[in-house]
């Protein structure tokens, strides 16, 4: 087990995300280093990369963390409950793009490595990622090209994965108060252990791999769509729910919550304008209905017949 290897792969793709954002954007990326001194909760360092106010990404932010801790929080021995109260070992990049345009999904996506260091037994180490879409206009063959680029991404590593993290995704980014999917989803894994190091490394090698394919040519696609104030403000009203969802039911952010970690970074996904109105629904025949009844609910969209380019 090389936890080196990870966290080298883990810079190398921080970064070639930062600069391929960039090359959409136009406008740089700023980065903010941290470091944790050992005697506290938590130990290590990571890096912050975040854009604001861009001319595409309004708010986007792709953080790399690598942290050493005495105590297990409960978050990451929910699975797990044999370990709680170890010390551990957590590395990953975390990523989520808000774009000015609502015609541009929201975008997130993460990668990591857990290492439970228990005292009298062997390191006990599991991965953990995925990616997942929110658009507030839906356009088939953007969720269609999405997730066909995630079930390519998963082959080499089995043809039963893309269905079971799939169904993974759509289940997991789910608002039960609300009985609505956040978005259309993607996929999404956790507790991953098959294959052992190599295995779940090579696993979450391909899934980060596939990021930019995934979401770069959607962004192109829809960036120069023209738009105004209902949209924006339907785009607001839709971020509403992404910020309940992390605030409530991500384990990512009650992890980074619960184990003392650096609040700054673990509140970056937040978008930056959101609404919230009371007991609203669109008009029926809207393109803001369209978003409830055909995308915000679960499809397989990586098997359907791509449609045109514009829909």
């Amino acid at each position: 087990m090389s936890t080196q290897a990870v966290r080298d792969y883990l810079l190398d793709l921080q970064q070639r995300i930062v600069s391929a954002l960039e090359g959409v954007d136009g406008n740089a990326f700023l980065g903010d280093g941290w470091t944790r001194e050992p005697g506290g909760r938590l130990e290590g360092d990571g890096l912050s990369r975040l854009i604001e106010g861009g001319a595409v990404f309004e708010r986007g932010g792709v953080n790399f963390s690598h942290v050493k801790g005495r105590v297990l929080p409960p978050s990451a021995t929910q699975h797990r409950p044999e370990l709680a109260g170890a010390p551990f070992e957590a590395m990953g990049v975390s990523l989520v793009i808000h774009p000015h345009n609502p015609f541009v999904p929201t975008v997130h996506m993460n990668v990591r490595m857990f290492a439970a260091l228990p005292a009298d037994a062997p390191a006990v180490t599991w991965f953990g990622g995925g990616m997942d879409l929110t658009p507030y206009y839906g356009y088939e063959r953007d969720a269609q090209h999405f997730h066909r680029t995630c079930r390519d991404a998963l082959l080499p590593h089995g043809a039963d994965l893309h269905p079971k993290f799939k169904t993974w995704c759509d289940d997991y980014f789910f608002l039960k108060h609300r009985q609505e999917p956040r978005g259309i989803g993607g996929i999404f894994f956790d507790d991953y252990a098959d294959g052992g190091f190599d295995g779940g490394f090579a696993l979450i090698r391909s899934v980060g791999d596939a990021f930019l394919a995934a979401y770069l040519p959607i962004v192109e696609r829809r960036q120069g769509y023209a738009y105004g104030e209902r949209e924006r403000d339907f785009q607001a009203y839709r971020r509403g729910r992404y910020v309940e969802f992390n605030l409530v039911w991500d384990r990512g952010t009650l992890f980074g919550l619960q184990s003392g970690g650096r609040t700054e970074s673990i509140l970056m996904s937040m978008p930056p304008q959101v609404k919230w109105r009371y007991d609203w629904a669109p008009e029926a025949g809207t393109p803001e209905a369209r978003l409830y009844s055909d995308f915000l609910r679960p499809r397989d969209w990586a098997d359907e017949t791509p449609t045109a380019l514009w829909l």
